[in-house]
Formats: C-alpha cells, sequence, structure tokens
C-alpha cells in the first residue's frame, strides 16, 4: 500500500525559546515540506505552556496555505470541548475556503487538565462537550450543555460535505466512536508503543466490520522521526524526543510541571530506556533502520497516511531539516 507522507508541528520549546522564533522555524518547516514532496503539514492545539506554541491551529494553518500552493494544511487537532462547535466549523469553513481547499481537519476531545482548567471547565465534562458537538445536525440542537436554534452556518467549506475528518485515538472507546461515525482514525504519538497500536488496528477492524459503513475509515499514524547516518546522532535525537513523551505522560496523567509557563521533563515511574525508545517508540535511524521500522509500522497497523514528528525537543533547525531532507530522498520512495 502506499503511504501518503505528511509532517506534524507541535511547536515545543523546552529552552523556552522566544514565539517570534518558533513561528519563523514553523514556516520554514512547512514550505521545506512542500519543496520536498510531503503531503501534508499537520498542527497541535496546545495552551499556556511551552509544550505546544500553536493556540490556534486554523488562523495558523491559513497563513502557511497563502505561503504554500500545494501543501494540504491541517489540525492535528482542534481540540473541541475548550470551543463553541459552531465556532470550529466556521473557522474549518474559512480555512477551507482561503486555503483553496487544501485542507484536512482533525479533531480531538484534549486530555489535559492543566489546559481545561485555565479556561474554566473540568477535563471530566470533555467527553460530554465532545458528543454533543458531533451530535444530530449542526442547525438545531436541544442539549444538556449546548442549545442552538435555527441556524445556518456562514461560510461554507470549499470541500463538499466538509474537509476529510481525522479524530485521534488514543482509547478503545475512542477509536470504536470514531469508527462508528465514519471518521479517519489517528493514533501514535509520543509514548505509545507501536504493539498498543497494533491493539488499536484490531478494534479498528472490528468496528468497521459491526458498523458496514459505506466508506472505510482510513487510518494515520504520527511518529517522531529523525534520519541520520550516525548511530551517536540517532541516540542524541532519542534523547530529545524522551522530553516529548515526558512532557504528553505527565500532562496527560496530571502530575505535570508547569513553571512560569516553562514545561519541565517529569520523568515517569518507569521508563523505557534508549534501545527500547528507538525500537518501540520511534521512527528514529539511517534511513535503511527508518525503512525497516516503517514497514513494521505499515504491516502491524495497516496504515494509509504517516505523519513525521521531526521537530521534536530542542533539536536545532539545521538538524531537523537535514532530517526532513534524508527522508524525503531515502525512505519516502521506498514507499510510492
Amino acid at each position: 500500500m502506499t503511504i501518503k507522507f505528511g509532517t506534524f508541528l507541535l511547536m515545543q520549546s523546552p529552552s523556552a525559546r522566544p514565539s517570534e522564533e518558533i513561528y519563523s522555524r514553523a514556516i520554514d518547516m512547512a514550505q521545506a515540506a512542500e519543496s520536498l514532496g510531503f503531503r501534508n503539514i499537520w498542527l497541535a492545539e496546545h495552551h499556556f505552556s511551552t509544550y505546544g506554541y500553536v493556540s490556534r491551529p486554523a488562523q495558523l494553518a491559513t497563513f502557511i496555505a497563502a505561503k504554500t500552493t500545494r501543501l494540504r494544511v491541517g489540525t492535528a487537532v482542534i481540540v473541541v470541548p475548550l470551543h463553541h462547535p459552531l465556532v470550529v466549523a466556521e473557522e474549518i469553513a474559512t480555512l477551507d475556503i482561503l486555503a483553496g481547499g487544501r485542507v484536512d481537519i482533525g479533531l480531538g476531545r484534549g486530555y489535559q487538565h492543566y489546559e481545561f482548567e485555565r479556561l474554566g471547565l473540568e477535563l471530566d465534562t470533555a467527553r460530554a462537550r465532545w458528543e454533543e458537538s458531533f451530535s444530530g445536525r449542526p442547525f438545531t440542537y436541544d442539549g444538556k450543555l449546548f442549545k442552538v436554534p435555527e441556524t445556518s452556518v456562514f461560510p461554507q467549506p470549499l470541500q463538499k460535505p466538509h474537509p476529510p475528518i481525522w479524530v485521534t485515538a488514543q482509547s478503545p472507546e475512542s477509536v470504536e466512536a470514531a469508527v462508528h461515525r465514519g471518521f479517519n482514525v489517528l493514533t501514535g504519538g509520543f509514548g505509545v508503543p507501536i504493539e498498543r497500536m497494533a491493539e488499536f488496528r484490531k478494534l479498528f477492524d472490528r468496528a468497521v466490520a459491526e458498523s458496514r459503513l459505506p466508506r472505510t475509515p482510513e487510518v494515520g499514524v504520527q511518529r517522531a522521526v529523525y534520519v541520520t547516518h550516525s548511530e551517536s546522532d540517532a541516540r542524541a535525537a532519542a534523547e530529545e524526543a524522551r522530553w516529548n513523551m515526558r512532557v504528553t505522560l505527565s500532562l496527560r496523567n496530571h502530575y505535570e510541571r508547569v513553571e512560569g509557563g516553562r514545561a519541565i521533563a517529569v520523568p515517569a515511574p518507569k521508563e523505557p530506556d534508549v534501545d527500547d525508545l528507538l525500537d518501540r517508540f520511534l521512527i528514529i535511524g539511517t534511513p535503511d533502520t527508518c525503512i525497516r521500522q516503517l514497514r513494521r509500522v505499515q504491516e502491524l497497523v495497516g496504515i494509509s497516511h504517516f505523519n513525521c514528528s521531526f521537530w521534536f525537543g530542542d533539536l536545532e533547525h539545521g538538524r531537523v531539516l537535514r532530517s526532513m531532507e534524508l527522508f524525503a530522498r531515502e525512505v519516502m520512495p521506498a514507499f510510492a
């Protein structure tokens, strides 16, 4: 199966670099991704810490669309429970029009107590807010959390009936719910071992069989990627990825530390060593190693899309761009 390759930007900064520097790097990477032949760039939504500098992914995606000509822009993800669903629909439609239909939309329920608390919300309400955001037609709705009188959303998206929708799934319940709605599924990310993604694929296939959908949803994986010809460079990059894994897991499990907005990498009680990280959690190494790791993901998870998180930890910009170029030149052709 041919894999469609995208790039994923969290736009984190362990050393709390200036915002203008982080955004300049992001635009540079987007334009490099287009010139190297990547299909997509995906932008994550996060708030109030250096774990991620993108608070309005649709806004940044609109700017990137104006700076590119072929690259598809996407959100991975908009955290739907943090917003009114009609505003989300309006932002997506506006982005789709301005990007000329070069848009894919990733949506998620959210997982960080830290972010929800600072917006006056409780994470425990995320599932209910998420479910109501997708219940019924968007023109009239009477629910516990949202009451929408007869409403028409303008502008309307260029892609009909809407841009392709992807939902992040990190639990069995999320996988099944996404499939039952007919949405594409994104999984993976920092801290998710390959065997867990393989379990998600089995759940996905079972849910598809039960749902009898007119179209089988697609499956995509996001993974940290770094291509190099040096083993020592690969191992050093794996340690940079450990920062993302530690902060992700601490925010997910509510033992995070954020000091003056700076996200601190809190070690988990049990952590994989570097060899285990390279084997089960990352796509890092020589071009041949990365091809072998990707084929393993392809075999176990059956992906149609793969999103490369090239920029993680405090990797220098030049190293990231060299890794992207090596991946495009020496890894991607193996999956054409």
